[in-house]
């Protein structure tokens, strides 16, 4: 019996940080087993209780009825104050995987230990968030995220990260928000260049889903011109204003979207929601499961 605990006894936890580390309760809000879960979450989308009882929050997570998580968090050897063994015992325990992490630290000097504790971790996907090594720039003002140097210095980076990773048995993805798909001042779109020159036995990419359609470029034209690189989605959707929103709640087209996974090399999948603007975070990922079963992806 998978360990899970009543959802009313969690929020109870986290607001007063009661929570030890101990053994979980048997009993399931959902009334299922953790083997019934499917999907992924993107751990950002809980990063502030994740930082409080990364524990307790898992829990949550596969009571919620999810299968496997993405982490966003590593520190001096940890992933959530967890050592990648740690880590990989507490998920295994409460029936859940990390299948990727996001790990948006690296460097040339410091890749080779983050690789070996991703691979530690049990995880399969080694992901680049944003351009790494200084070269992601996010305006304070307008909020709007860009890249300094240029694509070329880029696509060389991704490819030695990609080939280490490769070496090691990992698996390299690169994950878009909206600028890489906006020509720059010579005409060169990040995304494309990258896709073309990047080797695809070392580097692939994590398609989000939210970013692609909020700079107003098409999913299935990119499945259709680059097909099977697309190997992991961020799976968020767009409200009315352009926000971000519980899957299923909003205004991407999901559906024809998920008609093209294997055309798009899709493999795994994550709900993730950066903001979810009053709404408590474990109720969105709640929300975007139900959607997730709406939708089809099950």
């Amino acid at each position: 019996m998978k360990k899970i605990i009543h959802t009313l006894s969690l929020l109870l936890g986290l607001t007063l940080g009661i929570f030890s580390c101990g053994p979980a309760s048997e009993t399931s809000t959902t009334g299922t087993e953790a083997s019934d879960n499917f999907g992924g979450l993107a751990l950002y989308t809980l990063r502030d209780s994740m930082a409080i009882n990364p524990k307790a929050t898992l829990i949550a997570v596969a009571d919620a009825g999810y299968a496997y998580v993405e982490s966003a968090n590593y520190v001096e050897g940890k992933f959530y104050g967890m050592t990648p063994a740690e880590f990989k015992s507490t998920l295994d325990s409460l029936g859940l995987k990390a299948i990727s992490a996001h790990m948006g630290m690296v460097t040339l000097e410091n890749a080779d230990q983050l690789i070996a504790d991703v691979k530690a971790a049990g995880i399969s996907y080694f992901v680049i968030p944003v351009p790494p090594m200084g070269m992601f720039t996010n305006d304070p003002t307008s909020n709007a995220m860009g890249m300094k140097g240029t694509a070329a210095e880029l696509v060389n980076i991704m490819n030695t990260l990609g080939e280490k990773c490769h070496k090691a048995g990992l698996k390299l993805l690169y994950h878009n928000h909206d600028f890489e798909f906006k020509p720059l001042a010579d005409g060169t779109v990040i995304e494309d260049l990258l896709l073309e020159k990047c080797n695809p036995e070392w580097v692939n990419f994590q398609m989000d889903l939210y970013w692609v359609t909020k700079a107003n470029a098409n999913a299935l034209t990119y499945f259709e011109k680059y097909p099977g690189r697309f190997k992991a989605w961020h799976v968020k959707d767009m409200d009315k204003e352009g926000k971000f929103a519980p899957v299923g709640t909003g205004t991407i087209d999901f559906k024809s979207i998920l008609a093209q996974k294997e055309k798009s090399g899709m493999e795994f999948y994550l709900v993730e929601q950066d903001q979810t603007f009053g709404l408590d975070p474990m109720e969105a990922i709640k929300i975007s499961h139900k959607g997730l079963i709406d939708l089809g992806f099950k």
